[in-house]
């Protein structure tokens, strides 16, 4: 639904913007129960034009989250299914010849789109994986020599399932990096169940938002204002270097063959500025960067096989590392 004369949110200023996108969380609590750190983090990625890896067993409503973060925002959304035979053309789009005029034209895939449901997508080949890095890191797409650039705002939303690994491509770790945050989808709480079970008992249907209640309360002018307002959030150079420090400290963790790289440890400082505005606040804090230290580095370290057997997860070495390096005051 395109935005009106009348529409309810800002046109530009940043208290409205960050008062539009706090109100995402209670209008995709209509579709999604018990999933508000998920829901942060898709802000937090549309914020630092990032990308999010979401990981979670079947079932856990990966897909409907991200469908009513689309219709809450007001930006068109597309989804492809990942699968073996999934070719790159299939994603990016294509030449096709035009029998009418004699000549090619374009034929856009559904990469053209604001937020793209790419589900399951270590289940087709590396070929195809990669057809998205290009989207993803200059959000443009070149076919026959030619580079089209993508709408704006732009968010790939991926979906994996980290216990089923028959007939999957894992992502390379140059692939992983491309994505800003990975966030695990956990099992609902009993009383979160209870509130599932009970919304489809009185006649929910998760193919229907707009029945569900779900309405734009947010629109692309309140990204771009809130966007501006990150990039003023204040870093002070003690911040900076604890963000470093923490980088620094994965690559030498005894139970890690690889570390955090600068790229990591940008995108670290990038989601603690804005997570320290949507918090409401102009500076940010070491508290800011150990909140978004395990979504944003998580993906990013590679585990020594030994201590992958040992039990130990990227989660624990993480949260080691946080509780040792020295906190600026």
């Amino acid at each position: 639904m395109a935005p009106t004369t009348d529409t309810a949110w800002s046109a530009g200023n940043p208290g409205d913007a960050r008062a539009s996108l706090e109100a995402l969380r209670a209008e995709i609590a209509k579709a999604v129960v018990g999933q508000d750190p998920a829901v942060t983090g898709l802000v937090v990625a549309l914020l630092c034009r990032g990308h999010v890896l979401l990981e979670g067993v079947p079932g856990v409503a990966k897909t409907l989250l991200v469908r009513a973060l689309a219709s809450a925002l007001d930006v068109e959304t597309k989804r492809v299914q990942f699968t073996p035979d999934l070719m790159p053309s299939d994603v990016t789009g294509s030449l096709v010849y035009d029998t009418r005029t004699a000549e090619f034209s374009f034929q856009p895939g559904p990469v053209f789109t604001n937020l793209l449901l790419a589900d399951e997508i270590n289940r087709t080949p590396p070929k195809t994986q990669s057809s998205l890095l290009e989207a993803m890191e200059e959000r443009q797409v070149t076919v026959d020599g030619t580079p089209r650039p993508l709408p704006e705002p732009f968010l790939v939303a991926a979906t994996q399932n980290p216990v089923e690994y028959e007939g999957t491509y894992p992502l390379p770790e140059a692939q992983l990096d491309r994505f800003l945050l990975k966030l695990t989808i956990p099992l609902p709480s009993r009383q979160d169940e209870i509130d599932v079970l009970t919304r489809h008992a009185d006649g929910f249907n998760p193919r229907d938002l707009r029945a569900a209640g779900i309405r734009p309360v947010a629109g692309p002018a309140d990204l771009e204002a809130a966007r501006v307002a990150v990039a003023k959030t204040h870093v002070s150079p003690e911040i900076t270097a604890y963000v470093v420090d923490l980088c620094r400290a994965t690559r030498e963790s005894p139970s890690l063959t690889l570390g955090v790289s600068p790229r990591g440890a940008t995108a670290l400082l990038a989601t603690a500025r804005a997570w320290a505005w949507l918090t409401g606040r102009d500076y940010v804090t070491p508290d800011d960067v150990k909140a978004l230290a395990l979504p944003t580095l998580r993906h990013r370290v590679q585990l020594r096989p030994e201590a992958e057997m040992e039990g130990v997860t990227a989660d624990s070495v993480i949260s080691a590392i946080l509780a040792h390096v020295p906190v600026p005051r």
